[in-house]
């Protein structure tokens, strides 16, 4: 499904299942309106409770892995024991957990921005909105939670060392263009990590499955509405102006991934500092590296080569502009 083709989609819907207006025509805000409405009913019907529906009252079991072989990449390093994969599964799952409580903290403050564009507009875009809003919301304290709950089966010294505000002002310094962009494709590989990898993998943490089970459930209309957004920004934009905010993109990438490089020392360490055993430093260096590997993978390349990504990003940029963006990448892929 293509950039073009999501709205015409949405409209058929309206016009099947809604009917004319009583004018006997469609109006324009009426199609404007439909794949807003579709995602206010959708997030109307796959609403859920943090306690109720997603923690239940249950811990975790440190005997289970957190995340899946596909995303921790675990396999790779040859050097640990079983027990010792599951141990870095787990310190993966605390950090992945973590950096989505971080980057909706920036997600939710250009939602609400850019409703604004819609307060005396179109109401429905403006409901689908606050809706994506209030569920961001939602999902930074189910992250706030989890780190609680995970931290009180896991040895003390942990660290989460980005800080949410910060990054959120380094991320809303740029153009709302390059914001869009990142968060799309932040919220593609979401739904693509749980479909491929968390929900097929029978032997993790059924909490933890649970958590990105319904996280996916309502990330699936955010990515909706960021696409919806993007193209409506993108056709007001001069080529100046569009060519200064792939630039920005590049920029958030490249910061993107010194938050990664920074966490996988900290969670490097920490599995030496606590896995029960000591690590030699070759031992150490290639755990650092194999860490780094596997949150690029996660939190970049899942997402930069995700296909409806690359279609809807191809879409807006000229070749040159997108042969800066693979250049850029070459040296994470």
């Amino acid at each position: 499904m293509t950039s073009s083709t999501l709205p015409t989609t949405h409209t058929a819907s309206l016009v099947e299942n809604e009917g004319k207006g009583a004018s006997g025509t469609i109006t324009k805000e009426e199609i404007n309106s439909a794949p807003y409405a579709r995602c206010i009913t959708t997030s109307r019907r796959v609403r859920w409770d943090i306690d109720k529906d997603v923690i239940r009252d249950r811990e975790f079991d440190i005997q289970q892995k957190f995340l899946p072989d596909g995303l921790s990449k675990v396999q790779d390093l040859e050097f640990l024991t079983t027990g010792e994969k599951r141990y870095l599964s787990q310190i993966q799952g605390r950090t992945y957990a973590n950096i989505f409580g971080l980057v909706e903290r920036f997600i939710n403050a250009k939602v609400l921005e850019i409703s604004r564009e819609h307060w005396l507009g179109n109401q429905t875009a403006l409901e689908a909105l606050i809706r994506f809003s209030d569920e961001e919301l939602k999902h930074q304290e189910l992250f706030r939670r989890i780190e609680r709950l995970v931290g009180e089966q896991m040895a003390p010294g942990y660290r989460f060392l980005p800080d949410p505000n910060e990054v959120a002002n380094v991320v809303l310094g740029k153009s709302t263009w390059a914001v869009l962009a990142l968060t799309l494709h932040i919220e593609l590989f979401t739904q693509l990590h749980y479909r491929q990898s968390i929900d097929p993998d029978t032997n993790l943490s059924p909490l933890f499955k649970d958590v990105f089970r319904y996280h996916w459930l309502e990330e699936s209309q955010h990515a909706i509405m960021d696409e919806l957004e993007w193209n409506r920004l993108d056709r007001n934009m001069s080529w100046e102006a569009r060519d200064q905010a792939v630039d920005e993109f590049i920029e958030l990438v490249g910061a993107v991934d010194g938050i990664l490089q920074i966490q996988a020392n900290a969670d490097a360490e920490y599995f030496a500092e606590t896995c029960g055993r000591y690590v030699p430093s070759a031992q150490q260096q290639a755990l650092e590296a194999g860490i780094l590997k596997a949150y690029r993978w996660q939190y970049i390349i899942s997402g930069a080569q995700h296909p409806h990504f690359v279609d809807v990003l191809t879409g807006f940029i000229t070749e040159a502009q997108g042969a800066r963006i693979q250049d850029a990448l070459s040296n994470i892929l």
